[in-house]
Order: structure tokens, then sequence, then C-alpha cells
């Protein structure tokens, strides 16, 4: 007769615990142990909830990693008037707030062992991006399909200043999504001055 199924909420909270040491600790010197520790439970507790390291890995990025653009979207522009806001806090948020998270998810998706979960964890990211463009579309003004890719492009750029703090990198992104916002409105004032 199987035993009682762990708790769901417990299960999220020792994520988030596990995924905070691994990014502190790395994969390689982060041991069950040390993520038992981590969370106050035993080893033995731990494979109740998650059955093995490389299952704990593979959820808590997955759900973390989610969670972060979840955070990142909470600060979304609110209007065209906002995206320079936008534009100049967000990356070194980003930075500050998550880039260990980022260290951490480029380490484990870039592994062998785990690169076909981040297929899996990028194909959700496209849905995601998807879905935060119809959302933004109507505030910005803007197509769905335009707001997408100016959020990979943006999002790009924050990573990899979290990731490297490559202020010149930054600056040219940065300056390529300007531009390329300044020619959107000049083709649309084109094309309402041709109406």
């Amino acid at each position: 007769m199987p035993g009682p199924k762990p708790n769901p909420e417990r299960r999220i909270q020792l994520l988030k615990i596990c995924f905070d040491t691994f990014c502190e600790n790395g994969l390689e010197n982060t041991g069950m142990k040390k993520l038992a520790d981590a969370c106050g439970i035993t080893n033995g507790a731990l494979i109740y909830y998650f059955g093995s390291k490389d299952n704990l890995v593979i959820e808590s990025t997955a759900y973390c990693m989610a969670k972060v653009e979840d955070d990142f979207m909470a600060n979304a522009p609110t209007s065209f008037e906002d995206i320079e806001r936008f534009l100049r806090e967000m990356p070194y948020l980003t930075a500050k707030l998550h880039g260990a998270k980022y260290r951490f998810m480029y380490q484990v998706y870039a592994s062998p062992k785990y690169r076909e979960y981040g297929k899996e964890f990028f194909k959700g990211v496209n849905v995601r991006y998807h879905e935060y463009a119809e959302q933004l579309s109507k505030k910005l003004g803007m197509p769905a399909y335009f707001i997408q890719g100016m959020t990979y492009i943006f999002v790009r750029a924050c990573v990899h200043y979290a990731l490297f703090e490559d202020e010149e990198y930054l600056k040219l992104q940065l300056s390529a999504i300007r531009t390329t916002l300044r020619l959107f409105v000049k083709e649309n004032k084109t094309k309402e001055d041709n109406l």
C-alpha cells in the first residue's frame, strides 16, 4: 500500500531552498546532505519529496527560473512612455536580484546531462513570452510579435549583464532596442499620416 503523498506547499518551499543552495554553492559542490541540511530535513525526507539530486536540479531550476520571469514581467512597462524606465532599471535589478540564479541555470542547462530539460524549459519560455506580449500589446500600443521579439533581445541583454556585468554589451543592446523603437514609432506615424 503506497504511503501518503508529499505536501505540495512544502515541496515548493523545498524547491526554493534547494535552488538557492545550488545557486550559492554550484552544481558540483552541492550534495544531498548539504541540500537536506539547508532544508532542515533528512536526506531520506528529501528523497521522499524528489527521488534524486537530478530530479531536484531539474525541478528546482525550472520552477524557480519561471518565477524569475514572473518577477521580471511584474516590472514590465505599463505604457509606451514607461518603456524607457524599464530599459534603464531592469538590467541592474536583474543582476542584483537574479545574477546567481542565471549563472546556475546556464550551468545546468549547458550540461549534456540536463540539456534536454533545458530545451523543454525554453519551449515554455516561448509560450510564456508570447502570453506576456499579448498582455502588453494593448498597454504599449504595439503588436504582440514585435513586443515578443524585443523581449527576447532585452532579456538576453539583462541576462548577459547579470552573468558578466558587461556594460559595453548592455549599452549596445539597449541602443539597438531604442533605435528599433524609434523606427517603429516613425513607421506608424508615417502610416497614420498617409491615411
